[in-house]
């Protein structure tokens, strides 16, 4: 299959004692494999074995067609690059002395890097962004400046592998999204087969090619991330008892709040999650709808209401669940509306709207916390913060609510 680096038949562990075993994966050049699973699983396991790190108890690893038993470290050191957990001890070293020693492979036994050497080095450090800081001493930058360093030392390597042990641990989002970035252009411009293990589900489902999924030591499933992932699965995977899991967009939901509904919110296309979110947050039990199960607000719905009035994609609510709404609206005596203009297929979410007018429990989220006696440092700020992105004090519309 043309694969760059395999494993067969191998098994992992410590002290000669298996950890997993018959783990089969496979990688080809221009293609990143991430591990994920639950802290513990053994994914760190697996990745020290293959850079030779660990010894193996059972199996092999391929590369380029070759068992790595029988490639020298020299020549491994020009083929394979390595970006682990571990801190780098460099007190005396600037940040560019610390690139610069992945070309030491290519260099004599002084260490001594030629010109092309130089002009690698400052490559790697204009690929990840660390220009500015290039030539501070090492000791003095951040955790997440040391992990673009330690990426761009790879970088200059020059391998054909790259393994990576949480590459994007201590990096804040902007600088998690540039290192994938880099590392997908590694692997697709310079034809890099790139290894990896990450926390972050919602940037391994984005960015790899193969997902390899590791679980109470064993490797559970392997396959494209539209084959793992999936809201059940993860579910499962991870052991998620409370709260849930959304695989469509990567993100994870408390708990909802147990009890009767306080607050029926109207929402979509959006508008009501944060309202969701607010009321959750603050120990508030509420139902929500009329949403069709297409619509943007219905995962978190789903996860954090009480209750949830729902139709199916495309269809709109008959008289009678407008009526068993508008039953739901009396009991819990209290109804956001975060809609600002209701589109014409909207009618019934506008009759419930003016319904609750009518019966003065319209209301709003400052005011909903206030009568459940939610108690902030700075109310006025807090209210503001959790309403809908234009929504206007006093009333109970937004701008540019769901059509």
């Amino acid at each position: 299959m043309d694969y760059y680096v395999s494993t067969e038949h191998l098994s992992v562990g410590y002290n000669g004692i298996p950890l997993i075993e018959n783990i089969e994966i496979a990688v080809r050049r221009g293609e990143i494999l991430t591990l994920i699973g639950p802290n513990g699983s053994g994914k760190s396991t697996i990745l020290r074995s293959i850079i030779k790190q660990l010894k193996l108890i059972a199996g092999t690893v391929v590369l380029e067609g070759r068992s790595m038993t029988e490639i020298s470290g020299r020549e491994l050191a020009k083929k394979l690059a390595i970006v682990m957990t571990e801190r780098v001890r460099a007190e005396l070293m600037s940040c560019w002395d610390v690139v610069a020693t992945g070309r030491y492979p290519y260099t004599g036994r002084l260490g001594i890097l030629s010109e092309e050497d130089r002009k690698i080095v400052d490559e790697a450090i204009r690929m990840v962004h660390a220009e500015d800081y290039a030539d501070k001493p090492y000791t003095e930058v951040s955790d997440g400046q040391r992990q673009r360093l330690l990426l761009a030392r790879a970088v200059c390597q020059e391998p054909d592998l790259v393994v990576l042990d949480e590459p994007t641990s201590f990096l804040d989002i902007r600088h998690k999204l540039e290192l994938l970035e880099v590392l997908k252009s590694m692997a697709r411009e310079r034809n890099i087969a790139v290894v990896m293990s990450l926390h972050e589900l919602d940037l391994a489902q984005k960015i790899s090619d193969q997902v390899v999924c590791i679980a109470e030591n064993r490797v559970d499933r392997v396959g494209t991330p539209e084959e793992i992932f999936r809201d059940d699965y993860i579910q499962k995977l991870y052991g998620i008892d409370r709260g849930s899991y959304n695989a469509l967009f990567g993100s994870l939901e408390m708990e909802a709040v147990s009890g009767n509904p306080k607050v029926f919110v109207i929402g979509g296309g959006g508008s009501g999650i944060p309202v969701y979110r607010a009321l959750q947050r603050n120990g508030i039990p509420f139902a929500a709808g009329i949403l069709q199960e297409n619509d943007l607000d219905f995962p978190a719905a789903k996860a954090l209401s009480s209750k949830l009035v729902s139709v199916a994609a495309y269809r709109t609510a008959d008289e009678l669940m407008i009526r068993q709404a508008e039953e739901l609206l009396r009991e819990c005596g209290s109804v956001i509306c975060c809609i600002g203009e209701f589109a014409e297929g909207n009618r019934a979410n506008r009759e419930l709207r003016d319904y609750a007018e009518t019966q003065g429990i319209l209301s709003d989220l400052a005011r909903v916390l206030q009568k459940n006696r939610v108690v902030t440092a700075d109310s006025k700020t807090s209210a503001l913060l959790d309403r809908p992105e234009g929504y206007e004090a006093g009333t109970n519309r937004a701008e540019g609510g769901t059509r």
